[in-house]
């Protein structure tokens, strides 16, 4: 096996991270909704999903949103790493490896041409482009598009959120019977997912799949108050 350094402690191992560091990365709940990831003692649909269903069938992260994946992130999406794309997206398939439910189709969250040309690339795609490859699913980058120039989600309170992602999307294919995967890099509320799912919907779609590096969770102290 070729030899290759950690990437978050930098010692000699012959993967992406070593041991420790792989052991060290914060993991998802173990009972959690399947629609949301919500923390729920049961692994069952949690009462926000059950009171008002999201669009999108059910959500797969790899980890949890927290240091130091939080930081891999931040590092591929704007400092321009963009060989962390196929580090992060290998986190994904190992967990994708294990669901008996795979999609026809995938398509990565959609940039706004403006925000596309600030950053020069769409992380969404740079992790979809890895994870087509290694499960052998069709990645259809242009099937959808981004036509309204939000402001940034992160700091907007959840009801804002909503506003703020309404009708940002397009769609210009027919999906009728299909299983779609969502492929983004995290999801905090779902609302961003929700809104191109219920697009995805009104196209054909019967099944949709979020598929995303990392999802962020409260601290045990909030979890009664799901934004969703």
């Amino acid at each position: 096996m070729t030899q290759t350094n950690c990437v978050l402690c930098g010692v000699s191992t012959n993967q992406d991270f070593c041991e420790p560091c792989i052991l060290d990365l914060p993991q998802l709940p173990i009972n959690h909704c399947p629609v949301c990831l919500w923390p729920v003692p049961t692994s069952e649909i949690c009462g926000a999903c059950l009171n008002k269903p999201p669009a999108f069938t059910r959500t797969i992260a790899a980890l949890r949103y927290s240091f130091p994946v939080d930081a891999l992130i931040h590092a591929l999406k704007y400092r321009n790493h963009l060989s962390l794309a196929s580090i992060l997206a290998n986190l994904l398939i190992k967990k994708l490896k294990t669901t008996n439910t795979l999609p026809d189709i995938i398509i990565p969250m959609p940039l706004h041409p403006i925000r596309l040309r600030e950053r020069g690339f769409n992380q969404a795609m740079e992790i979809s482009r890895y994870i087509s490859k290694s499960m052998e699913i069709i990645v259809l980058p242009d099937s959808c598009s981004r036509i309204k120039h939000t402001l940034p989600q992160t700091g907007l309170p959840w009801k804002d959120r909503q506003k703020n992602i309404r009708s940002a999307f397009n769609c210009k294919i027919n999906l009728s019977g299909k299983h779609v995967a969502l492929v983004d890099d995290v999801m905090t509320t779902g609302a961003t997912l929700n809104e191109l799912a219920k697009v995805l919907r009104k196209h054909g779609a019967i099944e949709i799949s979020n598929w995303v590096i990392a999802r962020t969770l409260p601290e045990k102290s909030q979890i009664d108050s799901h934004p969703l």
